[in-house]
């Protein structure tokens, strides 16, 4: 075989695994692509194995059929298109590296400020996807959100009338944070009208626990042509209770967003006390908003019609990035700290590590730039890990979170024995890690909820599309790290909605990491 034919055949099994991939995180078989494309189970399966000569045309209706951009040919094209990472593993990472803000209470106080007849200042604001399409949307209806000359704090203000007949559809449609507008316009609309949520493919989520809590306060909602429409009545009662029949972060926030400009006392009960709720209720009582009961899972919020402050705040850490930064030294072998990482939010996650035989230590507790969040520094070292013998499983706070499971895959990976992961509350993600196989680990999905993990792995390189769920992908980003030899993620988009500046701070830790479009 010549070169150029060796290369041809290496470039069409590369095309083909891009097609088998995309193709798997769409749902479809081989027939059912097939029919997209107007030919045979045999011709996909022949792409699939790189058997089958490509044309142009073949590859753009592929691209089409599937979502995704597989090749970029010619000047028409893209010069950025998406993101890949292309990833030297078996390196083991040191030095120390700092948690950045939470993305989860970013997105919950953006929607807070709407409250706010003054001007919210939030400082060192993580710059990520989610944030700024909360901004888009926020700009889109007449907000004036500044960020300042160093892009790490913004400065907004409400105006007194909002143009939601101009709202950005598409920003807001890209992100489930939207349905947070619901609680703030419920005081300033009588009737409005909100696109859907979207966000991470991980299944149907029902927005019905937030609309059984809105109703105490005259909110009724009707779903029609991709839109939520709202109509808003007075509410009889000046002092209620509401029982969440979830014990949501979202739920809770949305509930204390209607509670805090309702003239009445309104008690919460099984409420969320997870650390974005928490950023979230230091933020209203520094608008003047009197909540009792702060981190548990009843709370009282004495509301005020009118909510006109200058207020200055910085959210809290994040610990699901710390979380994702202990797997990345965890798996890779390394002796690594993290500073600042919340530790109230993240001390079932090392206790179970802890009995997994992972060697830590922490440093004295210190305050968070919001007065009340307690901090530590995590110094990691190499550890022979045991799997747990327990299953591992999720609760709301003070559990173990539910966006630090998919974490304990990578981890059980590395691990002697069998882990059941237990991941009950989203029907998808549980799907989405069984793609650690490809880089040679034992998942073996038992149900769209549960995977059993069985280590350790002997970590090999390989290509892999993004799974279009934020944790699942990152999981994979970090078992690449610990796999010896060359690996590429395609399609990393979606990791910007939740991190900022990943790929860079692990490359100062020692990761060799190659951004390419």
């Amino acid at each position: 075989m010549s070169l150029t034919e060796e290369a041809t055949g290496q470039s069409l099994r590369q095309i083909g695994a891009l097609v088998r991939d995309a193709r798997r995180h769409h749902g479809l078989t081989q027939t059912q692509l097939g029919e997209r494309l107007g030919t045979s189970q045999s011709a996909i399966a022949r792409i699939e194995q790189g058997n089958q000569n490509l044309t142009l045309e073949l590859l753009g209706r592929l691209s089409a059929a599937l979502d995704s951009e597989l090749i970029s040919v010619g000047p028409g094209s893209s010069p950025a298109g998406p993101t890949h990472l292309r990833v030297t593993g078996g390196r083991p990472l040191a030095g120390s590296v700092t948690v950045k803000s939470s993305k989860n209470a970013a997105v919950a106080l953006l929607c807070a400020s709407l409250l706010n007849r003054g001007t919210t200042t939030l400082r060192n604001v993580a710059r990520i996807v989610e944030v700024e399409r909360i901004l888009d949307v926020l700009r889109s209806i007449g907000v004036v959100a500044t960020w300042d000359d160093a892009g790490r704090d913004l400065t907004i203000v409400v105006p007194e009338q909002l143009d939601l007949a101009a709202i950005d559809a598409d920003a807001a449609r890209r992100t489930r944070s939207i349905i947070m507008f619901l609680g703030p316009l419920i005081h300033r609309e009588p009737d409005f009208r909100l696109p859907y949520a979207g966000g991470c493919d991980l299944g149907t989520r029902t927005i019905e626990p937030h609309m059984i809590a809105l109703r105490h306060f005259g909110l009724e909602i009707e779903a029609h042509a991709g839109e939520y429409q709202a109509t808003v009545t007075e509410p009889e009662a000046r002092d209620r209770t509401i029982v969440l029949t979830e014990r949501g972060d979202t739920v809770t926030e949305n509930a204390l967003l209607a509670a805090a400009r309702h003239d009445g006392r309104t008690t919460i009960r099984n409420a969320s006390s997870n650390y974005m709720v928490q950023d979230l209720c230091l933020y209203l009582e520094l608008l003047g908003v009197r909540i009792d009961g702060f981190g548990t899972t009843t709370l009282v919020v004495h509301g005020r019609t009118v909510l006109d402050a200058e207020v200055d705040y910085t959210p809290s850490e994040d610990p699901v990035e710390a979380m994702s930064l202990l797997t990345a030294g965890i798996v890779t072998g390394s002796e690594l700290t993290v500073c600042r990482a919340p530790i109230e939010f993240l001390e079932i996650e090392l206790a179970i590590l802890g009995e997994m035989g992972l060697r830590y230590d922490l440093s004295a507790e210190y305050p968070a730039d919001n007065g009340r969040t307690r901090l530590v520094d995590v110094t990691i070292h190499p550890s022979e890990l045991k799997a747990p013998i327990d299953k591992v499983h999720p609760m709301p706070f003070p559990g173990l979170n539910i966006d630090n499971l998919p974490f304990f895959a990578v981890i059980a990976a590395t691990a002697t024995g069998g882990t059941l992961i237990h991941d009950w509350v989203y029907d998808n993600r549980a799907i989405h890690l069984s793609d650690l196989t490809r880089l040679g680990a034992d998942v073996r999905l038992l149900d769209p909820h549960r995977v059993l993990v069985t280590g350790p792995t002997r970590w090999s390189g390989a290509e892999i599309v993004c799974p279009p769920a934020l944790r699942p992908a990152v999981c994979i980003l970090l078992a690449m790290l610990a796999a010896k030899g060359d690996s590429v993620l395609r399609n990393v988009d979606i990791i910007a909605r939740g991190y900022e500046h990943l790929y860079e701070r692990l490359v100062e830790m020692g990761a060799q990491i190659e951004v390419f479009h």
